[in-house]
């Protein structure tokens, strides 16, 4: 096998790795979604203790996201993916143990401390193997792996479901993630191997032109080619928090994306249960649902039969999510270049995606065919990830060689937008007698505020040369 070969192969399953990670990563933190029902009527949990549930992974999520960065900038990523991987698997596993409030609570927190050194050392892995032209299109993938592995979990949780209890569900969830922990630690180094050579010029910087934006941070080396990471460079950056802090554009990319995955985190916790409680009557009152559910209870009891058509609903926003990130991510450029504006084609679309998601997730609630219901929530989910390539692009242009901390802690922002939205959502149906009205029109208008945000946000200028733009 020739060298360009063998660099190839080991490339290609440096990728499998991540995007097996990343679907695992959504398999493992929607699961819980599909599973909420059956494990409050087990424990004896209110909505408003379910959601306190739901945002335990979130605030853990948000606290230990830029440590577990930090922790492999300094130990390596194989080192830092294999204690996380066996981390949240043990404490997804764990979460099929529970006995009470207070242990569900410690698993999700702990699950989600885990997570979050996930994407920010696979993105340290592209680093370390991807020459700068092949990081883009990785990450692309892993991102699209990420969403539709969320949106086809809910039908392999009832089918799993079907066979073992939601306690037992866990435990083998838990139990692929220690598998693939066994398999990376063993297959990958944060170094390259002495046999494998790079050819010349494959880590050459290209040319530069519009970023179309990446959903994961790309730390030190993209289009400057930096290829093979140094893990013993001693470089240390003092980060500028003072002229971060004072950044108007970086207060308004923060609040946009808590905005963001405010919004988003709807569909991943609670739209299962909201699906079941308002929609579960009116499923047979579709024609093309209605012959679907008499094919399916052919094969399936009536009860699995409903529940099956309910996941299948439940996974449509992510499935949608992630064409709307692919999209942006294609198109951006060309609007940019038509534009002549890099900043006003991250601007529409950003405009369009927050507006987009508002109007088509509140008017889902008040369309009654709940197959056309679901369309409109898909659209609102295609709608909200048409944002996701500008705001991690911004962090490019606008962080320059503070690029990590600033997405760092943009993700962070919306890591407490992530754990803000299943408790609010809770708390207002235990309080407001299952409003879930209410519910929608919230989460609708802080879509709408994150889209005001871009009219004022600057894009592309980096926080060093914002002079007047800075907030005093």
């Amino acid at each position: 096998m020739d060298t360009l070969t063998r660099r190839n192969d080991v490339r290609d399953g440096v990728l499998r790795f991540a995007v097996t990670l990343a679907m695992i990563t959504y398999v493992d933190r929607v699961c819980i979604s599909q599973a909420a029902p059956f494990m409050q009527e087990e424990l004896g949990l209110t909505a408003g203790q379910m959601g306190l549930a739901f945002s335990a992974f979130a605030w853990a999520y948000a606290l230990f996201e830029i440590p577990g960065g930090w922790l492999g900038d300094r130990i390596g990523p194989r080192k830092v993916l294999l204690r996380v991987v066996i981390l949240w698997s043990v404490f997804t596993a764990a979460t099929g143990y529970v006995w009470n409030l207070a242990s569900l609570i410690i698993a999700r927190f702990f699950f989600g401390a885990g997570e979050a050194g996930c994407f920010p050392n696979l993105t340290k892995a592209f680093m370390i193997w991807l020459p700068d032209h092949e990081r883009t299109r990785a990450q692309a993938i892993l991102w699209l792996s990420a969403r539709w592995a969320g949106a086809f979990t809910p039908l392999l949780v009832i089918w799993v479901m079907s066979w073992l209890s939601w306690r037992n569900t866990f435990a083998l969830f838990g139990l692929i993630g220690l598998v693939w922990a066994f398999l990376f630690y063993r297959s990958f180094r944060d170094g390259k191997p002495p046999n494998i050579s790079f050819a010349p010029g494959a880590f050459e910087p290209r040319p530069p032109r519009p970023s179309c934006g990446h959903p994961l941070p790309l730390r030190g080396g993209e289009g400057r080619g930096e290829g093979v990471h140094n893990e013993n460079s001693s470089d240390r950056l003092d980060v500028p928090w003072r002229k971060l802090l004072s950044s108007r554009t970086v207060w308004l990319l923060w609040v946009q994306y808590f905005c963001l995955t405010y919004g988003w985190f709807f569909y991943v916790t609670w739209l299962p249960t909201y699906l079941k409680e308002t929609r579960g009557l009116e499923l047979d009152q579709n024609g093309f649902m209605l012959w679907l559910g008499n094919v399916l209870r052919e094969l399936l009891t009536p009860e699995t039969t409903r529940r099956v058509l309910v996941a299948a609903l439940a996974g449509v926003p992510l499935f949608f999510g992630g064409l709307g990130s692919i999209l942006c991510g294609l198109v951006t450029p060309r609007v940019a270049q038509a534009t002549r504006s890099v900043a006003r084609a991250r601007r529409i679309f950003a405009v369009m995606g927050f507006t987009g998601a508002s109007v088509l997730l509140v008017s889902s609630f008040y369309i009654r065919d709940p197959l056309l219901a679901m369309l409109a929530m898909g659209l609102a989910g295609f709608c909200n990830d048409l944002t996701m390539p500008g705001s991690w692009s911004t962090c490019m242009d606008v962080g320059g060689k503070y690029v990590g901390t600033l997405s760092g802690s943009m993700n962070m922002m919306g890591s407490l937008g992530a754990a803000a939205a299943p408790l609010v959502i809770g708390l207002i149906l235990e309080l407001g007698d299952r409003n879930w009205a209410l519910t929608f029109w919230i989460s609708g208008i802080i879509y709408f505020l994150g889209g005001l945000c871009w009219l004022w946000l600057d894009p592309v200028t980096p926080i060093e040369a914002e002079g007047s733009q800075a907030l005093r």
